[in-house]
């Protein structure tokens, strides 16, 4: 049994599921089955968003890519859509990435906080994704995780004009105020 909108009924929903939605311009994601839905980011969030993947894309090895939302499938029902992605070249080679990504970033915002800061973190380090960080753009601030014996360790956390030496995936420089200018 199907309801109006396609999404069958009594069971967690699928990769092909939810690639069979029709594209209504709304961010749809897939957590253990669970249909998530968000509207369009507000202009601060896709200003953190571009800032982010610039500065990224400038400190990245020729090996790696950096992407703004994209599809990241990490099980037959975990689809989700991080606001940057990294990623080795050869893996991006479809619409979507089919395996956990080097690095995913998030851009919080008011509606999807608790899902990127809880779900998202959880079914991340299930997938062992070996980086997560998330930019809370109103604070503004910065806040890393890095996965070690399988699970996710912090390794930074920066506010306003600090300034943040990455190492890995690979060295980059980042502080929370300059994405927001």
């Amino acid at each position: 049994m199907t309801i109006e909108t396609g999404i069958p009924l009594g069971r967690a929903l699928t990769v092909d599921d939810l690639g069979a939605l029709p594209d209504d311009g709304l961010r749809h994601e897939l957590i253990d089955g669970v249909h998530l839905v968000s509207a369009a980011p507000i202009p601060l969030h896709q200003r953190v968003n571009f800032q982010l993947c610039r500065v990224l894309h400038e400190a990245a090895p020729e090996h790696l890519w950096v992407v703004p939302p994209i599809d990241v499938v990490l099980a037959i029902d975990t689809v989700i859509e991080p606001d940057v992605v990294v990623a080795p070249r050869d893996q991006l080679t479809g619409k979507r990435l089919e395996s956990a990504p080097v690095l995913a970033i998030e851009v919080l915002s008011p509606s999807t906080a608790l899902t990127d800061l809880n779900t998202k973190y959880a079914r991340l380090e299930r997938a062992a994704a070996p980086h997560y960080w998330v930019v809370d753009p109103v604070a503004p601030r910065l806040i890393a995780w890095e996965l070690r014996e399988g699970r996710y360790v912090q390794v930074a956390d920066v506010s306003g004009e600090e300034v943040w030496h990455a190492e890995r995936p690979f060295p980059v420089t980042m502080c929370p105020a300059e994405l927001v200018r």
